[in-house]
């Protein structure tokens, strides 16, 4: 008679995870985090936020921004789909830093930030680009996926960074309009 290994669904199982540790220095996610944290200016969003006296905490708009951009880099488009992302993928968790925002919440963000988010977009798909994270791939943003064009050897010289920011800066906005 064969014999198995007895197994049980109802076991509790803790498994530590070590949120700094999923974001790998040379991903995309690590340079998403990196620039949303230590090279952009988020003080545009403070201007929204009316909450100092009386209301409850909203998401910090570093890590909407973050997890909104690693969605659509990934090809996830609704809100529901960054909602589920951020409760079931490690890769979200660690870049929400576990706090999970709901599909209404990264929506309204979405949609009411539009234009303090369309430049910091830009300069992030700038950097990527520059960075070889990117790939030479589609970047898709609610559906409208445009192809990101990178030199043969991944180098951008600097007489043609103006010429590339502004292409990039034309995408951007070209693909921002779905939203």
């Amino acid at each position: 008679m064969a014999k198995y290994k007895k197994y049980d669904y109802s076991q509790s199982l803790l498994i530590p995870v070590s949120l700094e540790d999923q974001l790998m220095p040379g991903t995309l996610e690590f340079a998403i985090h990196t620039l949303v944290e230590e090279r952009m200016d988020m003080s545009v969003f403070d201007g929204k936020y009316q909450n100092d006296e009386t209301g409850r905490r909203a998401y910090d708009p570093k890590i909407l921004l973050k997890v909104v951009l690693l969605a659509y880099s990934r090809g996830l488009i609704s809100s529901r789909q960054i909602e589920r992302a951020c409760s079931e993928n490690v890769t979200f968790i660690a870049m929400s830093c576990n706090q999970r925002p709901d599909h209404s919440t990264i929506a309204t963000f979405v949609s009411s930030m539009k234009d303090q988010i369309k430049p910091l977009f830009r300069d992030v798909l700038l950097v990527c680009e520059q960075e070889n994270l990117l790939g030479g791939t589609f970047f898709a943003i609610d559906a409208a996926k445009c192809r990101l064009m990178l030199p043969k050897n991944g180098v951008v010289r600097s007489a043609n960074y103006r010429k590339r920011r502004k292409r990039l800066s034309t995408r951007s906005r070209c693909w921002l309009k779905t939203i």
